[in-house]
């Protein structure tokens, strides 16, 4: 009986394993929508603004006052709404994690 709870025990874990990847890949999906005005990882072009690196609690902020319309923009009002708070909570903090 013991190596059928073996083989269990580690389908689970592999199957958790594979969740967690396909959870920051779609994090990454999400993020590469940044990319056309804040760069590739968040590493913007001069004259934008970068995201890579930032602190995450203050990307966070920023883009919760964009979706509740509290902070003025040209754009990224329209696109926060798109978001729940968790997704945006999750790509600040892959932004947060890149190097600058």
């Amino acid at each position: 009986m013991k190596k059928p709870m073996k083989w269990l025990a580690a389908g689970v874990l592999c199957a958790a394993a594979a969740g967690a990847q396909a959870q920051v890949n779609q994090i990454k999906v999400w993020a590469a929508a940044c990319a056309n005005c804040h760069g590739t990882d968040g590493r913007a072009e001069p004259g934008a603004i970068s995201l890579a690196g930032q602190n995450k609690d203050d990307l966070v902020q920023k883009l919760l006052d964009y979706k509740a319309g509290k902070r003025p923009a040209t754009i990224m009002h329209q696109l926060a709404k798109g978001y729940t708070d968790e997704q945006l909570t999750q790509i600040a903090g892959y932004f947060a994690a890149q190097k600058k």
